[in-house]
């Protein structure tokens, strides 16, 4: 099970996500750096600290529509390799990212126009620089268009896979920061149907247990955010 720290970052702070309500989110208080949401000392504490190798920076800016904050990913990317959401709604949006040093470009549902858009991305830049994240808002669909709103999760990561990810995160907006717990459930729903993907699980990892119910259900990882940031996840656990 790999575990992949969050950075939510906005305005170039560090914020910590609640709920997938974007405008209560506040500057990140996290046991393991001093300074409030700041956004470098939070990424080299994670390779120092946690000793991880990656980490997943959601560019808040970015998906609500203003412009990506390419400078700090630059400088987020030269500490750890970066799994960047910054609101991918072109081409040109996933080739800026790759340009700075992303490892990974995140292609959201949420922001993402249409299938065409991720199957041109993954033929540019390889499947495996590239990530579909299927966004949801407790358990629904989180889409920038009725048509893909109207699909259900198992067919719209279907769809994914037909476009040519190999990578899929599953991500409950609901979930996040909410101490609520993971959703096992939905994770071994789209195993069923994605025996052969990299299935990332996001939103309401508490601790060791919800790492391993995660696991049995078949997800390869989880991204972790307010449970590093209040210590019941640390380095015995990342290891």
């Amino acid at each position: 099970m790999r575990i992949i720290p969050v950075i939510d970052l906005r305005a170039g702070e560090a914020v910590h996500g609640v709920g997938g309500d974007r405008a209560r989110y506040e500057r990140v208080e996290s046991a393991l750096i001093t300074t409030h949401g700041d956004a470098l000392a939070l990424a080299q504490a994670y390779t120092t600290v946690l000793e991880t190798t990656e980490m997943y920076v959601a560019d808040l800016d970015a998906i609500s529509g203003k412009a990506a904050q390419l400078v700090m990913h630059q400088r987020l990317c030269r500490v750890a390799r970066s799994w960047i959401d910054a609101g991918v709604r072109s081409e040109a949006d996933a080739c800026a990212l790759i340009d700075v040093g992303a490892d990974r470009v995140v292609v959201g549902l949420e922001t993402m126009t249409g299938f065409e858009l991720l199957h041109a991305i993954v033929r540019r830049l390889g499947a495996d620089r590239v990530a579909f994240s299927l966004d949801l808002r407790a358990g629904v669909p989180l889409a920038a268009t009725d048509a893909l709103r109207a699909m259900s999760p198992r067919d719209l990561v279907r769809r994914a896979v037909d476009a040519g990810a190999e990578t899929v995160i599953v991500l409950d907006l609901a979930r996040v920061g909410s101490g609520s717990g993971a959703d096992e459930t939905m994770i071994r729903e789209l195993r069923a149907v994605l025996p052969g993907v990299d299935l990332i699980a996001g939103g309401g990892v508490r601790h060791r247990q919800d790492l391993d119910r995660l696991a049995a259900a078949g997800a390869n990882g989880a991204l972790v955010a307010t449970a590093v940031h209040r210590g019941s996840i640390g380095r015995t656990v990342m290891r």
